[in-house]
């Protein structure tokens, strides 16, 4: 297990470049299952989560060939789906729970699949009925081995094109049910789907491939079954939970940040949340200034009600960013209530921030309610342990703004979803130490 040592109280300077998306690379890669053609992708993250799906793509006969630190070919035209009955597959499928998206692919061409109950972070329930209902909508059936393997197989010889109400607006899913559906026979209706931008930059690729989706940016998906799909190139989008995370840093450390490339369009109404904790940015061009700031006062509702931040489906704010909006509130002045709605165990880091000086309260698994502090306090450096990805980054503002030295453990958690944090914040200033 590895580990940061973080030298507090340090005033960042420069210019920062989002990595591309880590939630769109592994819809995207999944993807290239979907034809024998070859399929280049560009802008891929170096993370933990999809090196390991990469590697599972390998494993399964993908002919997987790197041009630059960011590009990768592939092609799919020797896949052996015999592997997904081995143990080593089912060891690393499970540990990784974006594996769950090959299912989808898998059963649009191949018309059988396997997969492991998957992994990823714990952060609480976070169901799968959402893709096995629409599955078994298009006419997939399941069996479930009970016995140590815990696999699911499914057979999908005879996948049909159908009407189908989602039961939540799933991004991976939309993701996993819209792979399967471009392969079926006829017509497949998805409403209440997701729009995120990273589902819009799927439907997208799949289109340039060969199929047919239409409605692609609405919560209302129509797609014509094809009987085969050809070759493309991808670029993918710069990450916006990386974006959120740097402009929070900014605020909390008092610096100066010039965040490159971010495809501001894209980001909805990121900004604008982030706006309302006081933070100042501008736009230049695709870039986002955030200068560096000794006060930012929360917004207060128009009644005068205390502001409130909470997740929703697209186009509402991300739930992935809660945990860096809940952090960047301890220093601002002013009371934010953070409702986290869709994971029940998300907010449960907040007693190292209140360890570390913040003044919390954790109202239920939900809710938490941040006093700000003003820079009237500073924070205090401590050891703590990183629970999942994105609230692991935020400790690591927290102890990027505290007074003292911080070490956070388990921080293979943050490599899983942010490519080389360390080195890309000291190279503006900060002192993080990998141990």
């Amino acid at each position: 297990m590895a580990s940061f040592r973080i030298a507090g109280d340090q005033h960042l300077k420069g210019e920062i470049s989002p990595q591309g998306a880590k939630n769109e690379a592994l819809q995207i890669l999944c993807a290239v299952l979907l034809t024998d053609q070859p399929v280049t992708i560009h802008n891929i993250p170096d993370i933990s989560d999809v090196n390991k799906l990469i590697e599972l793509l390998g494993d399964l006969g993908v002919q997987v060939k790197q041009l630059s630190p960011s590009s990768y070919r592939f092609q799919a035209d020797q896949v052996d789906i015999s592997i997904l009955d081995t143990a080593d597959y089912r060891e690393k499928a499970s540990a990784l729970r974006g594996s769950v998206m090959l299912l989808g692919p898998m059963l649009g061409r191949f018309k059988t699949g396997r997969i492991p109950r998957p992994g990823g972070d714990k952060i609480g329930r976070r169901r799968l009925d959402t893709h096995f209902l629409g599955f078994e909508k298009l006419g997939a059936k399941f069996n479930f081995d009970s016995d140590e393997s815990g696999m699911y197989h499914v057979d999908a010889s005879h996948l049909k094109g159908t009407y189908m109400l989602l039961d939540e607006a799933s991004v991976t899913g939309t993701a996993n049910v819209v792979m399967a559906a471009v392969m079926a026979e006829g017509t497949t209706t998805i409403y209440n789907a997701a729009c995120e931008p990273y589902l819009q930059q799927l439907c997208a690729m799949l289109n340039r491939m060969g199929a047919k989706i239409s409605g692609i940016s609405s919560n209302l998906l129509t797609i014509e079954g094809v009987d085969k799909l050809g070759g493309t190139d991808h670029t993918m989008l710069p990450d916006m939970i990386e974006i959120g995370s740097f402009i929070g840093l900014a605020a909390m450390t008092q610096s100066e940040i010039t965040i490159k490339n971010c495809q501001i369009p894209q980001l909805g109404i990121i900004p604008d949340v982030f706006k309302r904790l006081g933070i100042k940015m501008e736009f230049r061009g695709d870039d986002i200034f955030v200068p560096a700031q000794e006060h930012y006062q929360i917004e207060s509702f128009l009644d005068g009600g205390m502001m409130t931040v909470s997740d929703a489906p697209w186009p509402g704010f991300t739930p992935d960013l809660l945990s860096i909006v809940l952090v960047t509130a301890i220093q601002a002045q002013g009371t934010l209530l953070v409702h986290q709605k869709m994971f029940e165990s998300r907010l449960f880091f907040v007693d190292k921030l209140i360890e570390m000086g913040a003044q919390m309260i954790l109202c239920d698994p939900h809710r938490a309610t941040v006093i700000g502090l003003n820079r009237q306090q500073q924070l205090k450096g401590i050891r703590m342990s990183s629970p999942d990805i994105r609230a692991g980054v935020a400790l690591l503002i927290a102890a990027l703004s505290a007074k003292g030295e911080s070490i956070i453990d388990n921080i293979e958690q943050i490599d899983r979803g942010y490519q080389n944090i360390d080195g890309r914040l000291n190279a503006i200033g900060a002192k993080i130490e990998r141990l």
